[in-house]
């Protein structure tokens, strides 16, 4: 019971992370039917404007305040650069077929990972452990089971953010003229939306969710690189799938199950002939058993499409 309890924390923890990143994912394939590709390194670019902030500014002590600044520091330059990825490489394709926007996405995605590794080189980097993670023993709650104060803290700021994003969504202007985009972009333009400013605002929004994700994930994971996007940015996509893409509810649910099943895999595989090192295959398998079983996803719906 030690066990299942302590992979169950740890899990719920990375999940959250995943969830985080996997609602960009969902938001941009309501609104423009387009896997954003690029998405997984908007997460490490948030990450990386994290870390330098921290180093401009000689935050390194542990302090919540230092962690405050980073974070919405980063989902500030993340927005920024979700925003000029749109503006610059997907709405002068939009109009083309989806295999071209996807092609592009790939694209953009291959472009920020070796732009950096240009810039700044592979090798990883430390990220300042604001919450002193470190240095602070955990919190035992049931036998050897334990809880760190940055699992809480994460784990509680993803949560936050997450309702956040439900009340735009569900109770602003900004989020009905975005379900209205979703729900039929041309009846959207005839109503007097903004059509290109709300999809260049979700696009924001998502890349926002995903810097403090990359933010957050350095705080118990504090090296930082390059190609850190490329798995972690692959796993949301697949949690976004699993909960049913376009459904928020789904990418969050997705994001905790694929983050369970990875801890799980790591505390009982080894019971049932499953090594540790195959918890990265375990989210494309179940990937692929939901597409066999349910392709919408556990909580997507079937939509027609006329041809």
């Amino acid at each position: 019971m030690d066990t299942f309890v302590q992979q169950l924390i740890n899990g719920l923890n990375i999940g959250a992370i995943y969830a985080l990143i996997a609602l960009g994912y969902t938001m941009v394939y309501g609104i423009l039917r387009l896997i954003n590709f690029a998405h997984g390194d908007v997460y490490m670019v948030g990450a990386f404007a994290g870390y330098f902030i921290a180093l401009s500014l000689g935050l390194a002590a542990p302090s919540f305040l230092g962690l405050g600044i980073v974070l919405v520091g980063s989902m500030i330059v993340a927005a920024i650069v979700g925003m000029i990825i749109e503006r610059f490489a997907y709405r002068p394709v939009r109009k083309y077929s989806r295999m071209t926007t996807l092609i592009m996405a790939i694209g953009v995605s291959l472009l920020i990972e070796n732009l950096f590794v240009a810039r700044i080189g592979a090798a990883p980097r430390a990220f300042p452990d604001f919450l002193g993670s470190q240095s602070q023993p955990p919190i035992h709650l049931f036998g050897n089971a334990a809880i760190s104060k940055a699992q809480i803290v994460i784990f509680l700021v993803s949560v936050a953010l997450m309702l956040l994003l439900q009340w735009i969504v569900f109770k602003t202007k900004v989020g009905t003229a975005m379900r209205a985009v979703s729900f039929n972009l041309n009846s959207a333009k005839l109503m007097g939306i903004n059509t290109d400013a709300i999809i260049s605002l979700t696009f924001a929004i998502g890349s926002s969710l995903a810097a403090a994700g990359g933010v957050l994930t350095a705080q118990y994971n504090p090296n930082i690189d390059p190609l850190m996007g490329i798995l972690t940015g692959l796993k949301a996509f697949v949690a976004a799938v699993l909960g049913g893409i376009g459904n928020i509810p789904g990418a969050v649910l997705g994001g905790l199950l694929i983050g369970a099943a990875e801890t799980f895999v790591v505390g009982y595989g080894s019971n049932i002939g499953i090594a540790s090192t195959y918890r990265d295959a375990v989210a494309f398998a179940i990937l692929i058993l939901v597409l066999l079983v349910r392709p919408s996803g556990l909580l997507g719906s079937t939509v027609q499409e006329k041809v």
